[in-house]
């Protein structure tokens, strides 16, 4: 039997309040290793960006004042001062009347304050006819335009992706402190449970749960540690539960949480350390009889069996929980808004999450259809569902047409 049966706010409550989860640790990367971790300092701008002016287009560095008055017909000459090329530091300095020739990217040089595009220019040996005026700072990115010294580019527990690695570059750093990934071994019970791969026997069914736990594991920001099938054998299961414990930072577990003579994982997690048991039963449908354990600090969520439910409350308690060992900010919900397609009914009692699949009518309207209830256990509730509806517990129904709000899986 279960004792009182928490509410998910109450099951939160108590995971953050008994575990108060950190970052695992941090630990340096090189630059290109670091796409998809979490950075664990703030990146602060040793320099300017760019560092000097420099040109944006191929054409001549002048001072801007010597262009006014150009026009197609009567086009200013300036004498040619000399060439700047990329990679070098100005060498020469642009007098009264001159123009320096200047590539893309190369920095001005000093007394120039425009360049004038080569379309706009003719050049005569050593003189440039100009065609077209230019104003002062025109096709030139000033020092410091990008990024100033000193300045905060990316915050602590920021996700690094393809921008902020170019970020990073910017200012020459080969490598970054980043999060560790936490590691969280995922582990399916029941003697009717086989490994893919194997021969299927009579009366057996193969594993899912491991699959997308360890999927949901990966997008959550950890690393999965399958550890395969257990059968539900107390010795054997309490022999799998200290081997995870010993190789990760958190574990999960799918079957074994209910109330029949085979489900053994709340007697099993019990023998492994204290305090044991600090959530036995949820007031959810479904995911009622998920099980949450502290085990010596570490914390081992026992889902039940059923590939939706194992999902579903993956997503509810243990999700959040691997993000924060990730260093992760809090997400925010993806949410979005669906007319139901039928009336939905609660479980007397507990707060009731639907899964739906999503679907556009005839008039463009966005549609939640409710996939099967009573198969929480079946394949294509987990392949079809894009998210769920929660259900308050006080609800007596959602009405058919109503609109309600969908949180979504991605």
């Amino acid at each position: 039997m279960f004792r009182k049966l928490l509410t998910i706010e109450e099951a939160k409550k108590t995971v953050q309040r008994h575990f108060k989860p950190q970052a695992v640790g941090t630990e340096q990367v090189p630059l290109l290793q670091a796409t998809g971790r979490v950075l664990a300092e703030n990146i602060i701008a040793p320099f300017n960006v760019p560092p000097f002016d420099r040109s944006t287009v191929d054409g001549y560095a002048v001072r801007a004042e010597d262009t006014f008055g150009a026009e197609e017909n009567h086009p200013v000459q300036l004498k040619l001062a000399g060439t700047m090329s990329i990679g070098e530091l100005p060498k020469i300095r642009i007098a009264r009347g001159e123009a320096a020739e200047i590539v893309t990217g190369a920095p001005t040089p000093r007394g120039a304050d425009a360049v004038v595009m080569s379309e706009h220019t003719e050049r005569t040996d050593n003189m440039i006819r100009i065609y077209d005026p230019v104003a002062k700072d025109q096709n030139v990115m000033k020092a410091s335009s990008d990024i100033k010294k000193g300045q905060q580019l990316l915050t602590i527990c920021q996700p690094l992706g393809s921008r902020e690695i170019g970020m990073i570059a910017a200012i020459g750093r080969p490598a970054v402190k980043v999060y560790k990934i936490p590691a969280v071994a995922v582990l399916s019970t029941g003697s009717e449970i086989a490994d893919a791969g194997k021969k299927l026997a009579p009366g057996k069914i193969y594993d899912i749960n491991a699959y997308t736990l360890s999927s949901a594991v990966i997008e959550a920001g950890g690393t999965s540690i399958n550890l395969g099938v257990v059968q539900d054998d107390l010795q054997q299961l309490q022999k799998k539960l200290r081997s995870a414990l010993a190789q990760a930072d958190m574990v999960i577990t799918s079957g074994g949480v209910s109330v029949g003579p085979r489900d053994i994982m709340p007697r099993a997690v019990n023998t492994l350390g204290k305090p044991g048991t600090i959530i036995n039963g949820i007031s959810i449908k479904p995911g009622k009889p998920t099980t949450i354990a502290s085990i010596n600090g570490k914390p081992i969520f026992c889902l039940p069996g059923h590939p939706a439910s194992a999902l579903l409350t993956m997503h509810l308690l243990a999700r959040p929980m691997i993000q924060q060992l990730a260093g992760k900010k809090p997400e925010q919900p993806l949410q979005t808004t669906a007319y139901a397609t039928t009336r939905l009914f609660p479980a007397k009692g507990r707060r009731t999450y639907v899964m739906v699949t999503l679907k556009h009518d005839k008039t463009g309207r966005q549609a939640a259809e409710p996939l099967p209830t009573s198969q929480s256990g079946a394949i294509t509730t987990l392949a079809k569902a894009d998210g769920y509806i929660e259900i308050p517990e006080n609800t007596q129904f959602i009405e058919k047409n109503e609109e309600c709000t969908v949180q979504r899986f991605r």
